[in-house]
């Protein structure tokens, strides 16, 4: 079933779990999201990126995950976000195209600058009953040099954290706390979080819900500390392309001969499915769908 962020959001708050944010770019990869979060019992929030609205366009796009939400997770509830959205077009498109949420990503410029673009997305959006989340600190891509790239230049100043929310009125704010984008990590491991960092975060803003991107390849055990550190929504990437598309060189070797490409590419949904079910269990989010739906049934 198709809710929004704002009701995913405010039912991890209560309930102490982290959301899973998977990004998807066709009909497969939403397949598999959509089905590991039905093995789950889990809500699941899927993305897409402006790149994914270049390559698939955005009715298309906007069309498949509402469809397989609305048929295919009758008792699951699935939202649409868009995520890193950097120009006030695409954030606008996406907003009239019926997301409930999208993240306005102006974390590499001045932090004066970054919270007037911010600020404006954030009016645009709440004027049109979107939520919007911001992002302070900035992630870098872990393929060079991991220990140089998560140094303290670059992660959340819990001090700068509270004055941005006040400033910008972002519903939820994704922070830099050692989390690190890229493929690297997947062979090397995900640097440690920042943990003292992120407490201090959540203890100044304890009301906003805080998105921790570039979680892909981080232990549970790290996931469950940043959860119990105020951490609601938790962005797995790279996983899950690596997941998908691993499977699908595998596929193309084994079955050289085959060319229906339903066969070739259901692989690549189970593995898919397989990871978000097991992500949404770390992320401690598993079972949540039956409890937000009985809420959902006794408010309404």
């Amino acid at each position: 079933m198709l809710v929004t962020v704002r009701q995913l959001l405010a039912h991890a708050q209560h309930h102490g779990y982290a959301v899973g944010a998977f990004n998807t770019v066709n009909l497969e990869m939403t397949l598999g999201i959509i089905r590991g979060a039905v093995d789950a019992n889990a809500p699941v929030v899927i993305q897409v990126t402006e790149t994914t609205i270049q390559y698939a366009g955005l009715k298309p796009i906007t069309h498949i995950v509402e469809t397989i939400a609305k048929n295919a997770a009758v008792n699951v509830p699935v939202a649409l976000h868009l995520d890193h959205g950097r120009n006030f077009r695409s954030i606008a498109e996406c907003i009239n195209a019926g997301f409930s949420s999208i993240m306005i990503d102006a974390s590499d410029l001045p932090y004066d600058e970054n919270v007037v673009l911010t600020k404006q997305a954030v009016d645009y959006a709440h004027k049109h009953g979107v939520q919007a989340q911001g992002e302070i600190g900035q992630l870098k891509k872990a393929d060079d040099s991991i220990a140089a790239l998560v140094r303290e230049k670059y992660m959340t100043d819990p001090i700068e954290a509270e004055s941005f929310v006040k400033a910008t009125g972002v519903d939820s704010l994704a922070v830099a706390i050692g989390n690190v984008y890229g493929i690297a990590k997947m062979e090397r491991g995900a640097p440690p979080l920042d943990l003292d960092r992120l407490n201090h975060i959540h203890g100044r803003i304890p009301s906003v819900p805080l998105v921790l991107h570039g979680a892909s390849a981080l232990k549970p055990e790290a996931i469950r500390l940043a959860v119990n550190g105020g951490i609601r929504v938790i962005n797995i990437v790279t996983e899950i392309e690596h997941a998908f598309t691993s499977r699908l060189r595998h596929t193309l070797q084994a079955y050289a001969e085959e060319y229906d490409p339903r066969i070739i590419l259901e692989p690549s949904i189970e593995s898919v499915q397989r990871l978000v079910a097991q992500k949404l269990r770390d992320f401690g989010s598993s079972g949540a769908a039956k409890d937000f739906l009985t809420g959902q049934a006794a408010k309404g």
